[in-house]
């Protein structure tokens, strides 16, 4: 069997280093297109990301198990229930952001404004006085945003070094195709239940994170609700011990019922 992880927003296959160690199982990592230097063009929009993510399943040896976070749930949650790819199982961090009462987080909302290329150029140019102006904090740059929401320093610098224009225009074009959530086309549109075994995390100090939106969600679908009491968006490199277990208790469970 074989463990895919992939990534979120705005990130590389970089955020699954620590969690990696805890596993001992045979993985592999997806670097969505666009996301960190020489990984090619941003794709247009989230569709044409799910498209993509279904061909790199469907290319890889069977078993699967599929483990995505943030951005990477969200594309790995519409490949799985719309596009014919046989996965043994699927975990997400983000299936609550489905939920029909969502509201996209400050964030989000600023990229998919007319201020978003701008925003995000702050960032990529470590300009301190628009980045405050942008995002309400004192920041000298990515790292310093990231690393002031749970995320571990040294990751944080991993990932504003990947941050280029490219990964600025694929941030936009996911966002701005989920406009107004994820819930008005995607959401409509999924199955009566999960057509694999499935396992939602719930990080209780990830702020975008409502737990009652996810447990009505994993309900819908039918798959296992995991609460990750404090922890936030980055809990696979903050608390990886504490997750590892979570994951080979639902893969073991996978296995025992096959």
């Amino acid at each position: 069997m074989t463990l895919v992880l992939i990534h979120g927003v705005p990130e590389t296959p970089a955020i699954w280093d620590d969690l990696i160690g805890h596993l001992h199982r045979p993985l592999t990592t997806l670097r969505l297109p666009g996301f960190g230097r020489g990984s090619g063009p941003a794709l247009d929009g989230k569709e044409a990301y799910a498209a993509w993510l279904a061909d790199e399943l469907l290319a890889l040896d069977g078993p699967i198990d599929v483990l995505a976070h943030d951005w990477g749930a969200h594309l790995a949650t519409r490949a799985v229930t719309a596009y014919d790819v046989p996965v043994r199982s699927w975990a997400t961090d983000v299936l609550g952001t489905w939920h029909p009462d969502n509201d996209w987080h400050p964030v989000a909302r600023l990229w998919q404004s007319a201020d978003g290329e701008a925003a995000l150029r702050a960032l990529r140019e470590r300009d301190t006085a628009a980045i405050q102006r942008y995002y309400g904090v004192p920041a000298g740059g990515f790292a310093d945003l990231l690393s002031a929401r749970d995320m571990p320093r040294k990751l944080a610098e991993v990932l504003e070094a990947e941050h280029d224009d490219a990964m600025s225009t694929a941030i936009l074009a996911l966002y701005r195709s989920a406009n107004a959530n994820l819930h008005a086309d995607w959401g409509r549109e999924l199955p009566a239940a999960s057509p694999a075994p499935g396992l939602v995390l719930s990080p209780t100090e990830h702020p975008p994170n409502n737990l009652r939106h996810t447990a009505e969600m994993a309900g819908k679908l039918g798959m296992r609700l995991a609460v990750l009491d404090g922890m936030g968006h980055s809990w696979m490199a903050t608390h990886p011990a504490k997750v590892a277990p979570v994951l080979t208790d639902f893969w073991d469970s996978v296995t025992a019922g096959h």
